[in-house]
């Protein structure tokens, strides 16, 4: 069961921005989410850049960014957001469940990653929790998987050795292209090969470096580094 706000947290005013590049859907998301007595819309962009100059005037204590806005991708909006106004926790909208772009939004600051077609209880869940700085465990964040794996860091960076010399050239270099935000696809075009020999290969990464996906195996990646 879904757990609605308590009293305290309809006392406090969660001060939310809204970045979407479609206006139909950034109104809608506004009335929906002003319905909500403890969420507050403080401005609206339509683009990466105005995201970022509204987020720093209004420092929200929340930025609902889209990951396909204009005029500067979400990602980068994210990682922007995130270093110039520290105190606002990004959650990242996007109809995209791709592995990579999780990846991409994490490694920017991106508090949580919901995707849109999230039904309204759980983004105002996500909401609410983002808000209250809890890690959260929903499939539609990366938490369940991600967040456990970026505080799995310090662990990471204390061992003697993350075992990359396992892998081979192939191996590092498809895990290269994984940690720079590529999908599989993407990997595939840029080394010439199937989309199956990405996906196999990917396969022994995790195997070798004993990790759970592609989350924690960019993650010790670039600890590595």
């Amino acid at each position: 069961m879904i757990r609605g706000p308590s009293k305290k947290e309809r006392a406090v005013s969660i001060r939310l921005l809204l970045a979407e590049r479609y206006r139909l859907i950034r109104q809608s998301l506004r009335v929906l989410l002003e319905r909500e007595r403890d969420i507050r819309v403080v401005a609206e962009a339509a683009d990466g850049r105005e995201a970022l100059n509204l987020a720093m005037t209004h420092k929200p204590d929340l930025a609902l960014v889209d990951l396909d806005t204009p005029n500067r991708d979400g990602v980068t909006t994210t990682k922007l957001i995130h270093g110039c106004v520290p105190d606002t926790r990004v959650l990242v909208l996007s109809a995209d469940d791709d592995d990579a772009h999780i990846v991409e939004a994490v490694q920017a600051g991106a508090f949580g990653y919901i995707l849109k077609d999230a039904d309204t209880d759980d983004l105002l869940r996500c909401i609410r929790a983002a808000h209250r700085g809890e890690h959260l465990l929903s499939p539609y964040t990366p938490d369940h998987f991600a967040r456990r794996a970026l505080e799995s860091v310090g662990q990471l960076s204390s061992a003697e050795g993350v075992p990359l010399s396992s892998l081979t050239d192939r191996e590092r270099e498809i895990l290269a292209c994984a940690a720079m935000g590529r999908t599989n696809k993407e990997i595939a075009d840029q080394l010439c090969v199937s989309l199956d020999t990405v996906k196999t290969h990917l396969h022994h990464i995790y195997r070798k470096l004993s990790v759970n996906g592609r989350v924690e195996a960019v993650l010790t990646f670039l600890q590595a580094k």
